[in-house]
């Protein structure tokens, strides 16, 4: 198993900023945005740097867009940078994705993170993204699996081929989000066991866990939403089981974006992973 181990984090969100300094829940690490600090002071700062002094921190970048055919932007790189090197986090990571398109040299940043197709060009572009990243940062990143809808017809790979060559060209770490597999397995009609199976499971760095939601297709077909805004399902802890009966203790982040609860509600989900973890741990030490 790859790097570090930091036990179970959550996203943080200000709202419970309060609590968690009152209560100082056990847990490893709490997750941010890179987005949401990339300006040079403020109540954010003084809520985070807080936060540091006490927790370890995951700093989580959804604006790089290291899947886009252009150049990455090097302002936002930069901005990523400061933010590193201001809070030393434990972790750094980005999304296999893109959510940026230069119109005429006049970069358009989108509102969602889309996918890409599996390609030796967009193989061959991503990992340029990933060594810039690394070299400006000056450290390994952990790059996340994608929650998919559709498959694109040119595709040359399979999904676990791309982050496969990926991260052995770069060196780079990986974040295995179970939940994104969940989905892309409903939607796509594969099978999310054999997909855990086929991961490169060593180079991971951190698993993600977060709920999904339920839609239809424009045929009245099944759609999941990579939409974070409840609790884990069933199926998704289930996944995440047989990820740990493999892997051992690795690093976990309940991600609750959206529909935000109140903290003992947050905190229960994070409870339940390290007991989940704990409970594995115990069986596999007393059947040796």
């Amino acid at each position: 198993m790859m790097g570090d181990y930091y036990g179970v984090g959550v996203g943080f969100k200000p709202e419970h900023f309060q609590s968690i300094i009152e209560t100082q829940p056990d847990l490893g690490f709490f997750e941010v945005h890179a987005e949401n600090y990339m300006g040079d002071g403020g109540a954010p700062h003084r809520m985070l740097g807080a936060l540091r002094e006490k927790f370890q921190l995951s700093i989580h970048g959804v604006g790089l867009s290291l899947g886009t055919m252009g150049e990455l932007d090097q302002h936002h790189l930069h901005r990523l940078k400061t933010v590193v090197d201001r809070y030393q986090p434990a972790l750094v990571s980005e999304h296999l994705a893109w959510s940026s398109h230069d119109e005429a040299k006049n970069l358009v940043f989108l509102n969602d993170l889309l996918p890409i197709p599996y390609t030796q060009e967009t193989l061959d572009r991503v990992v340029e993204h990933v060594d810039q990243t690394q070299t400006t940062l000056g450290r390994q990143i952990l790059v996340e699996n994608p929650s998919t809808y559709v498959a694109f017809t040119d595709t040359q790979m399979s999904e676990i081929e791309f982050i496969t060559q990926m991260q052995k060209r770069t060196g780079c770490g990986l974040i295995l989000d179970v939940n994104n597999v969940y989905i892309s397995a409903n939607n796509q009609k594969m099978d999310a066991y054999a997909y855990l199976d086929a991961f490169p499971t060593h180079a991971v760095g951190e698993i993600h866990l977060a709920g999904h939601a339920e839609d239809v297709d424009d045929d009245g077909q099944p759609l999941l939403i990579d939409a974070h805004d409840r609790q884990v399902a069933p199926d998704v802890w289930s996944l995440y089981r047989h990820v740990i009966q493999n892997t051992g203790e690795t690093t976990t982040l309940i991600e609750w974006d959206n529909d935000v609860p109140d903290w003992p509600t947050l905190y229960k989900e994070a409870l339940a992973a390290k007991n989940l973890m704990a409970g594995i741990g115990a069986s596999t030490h007393a059947a040796q």
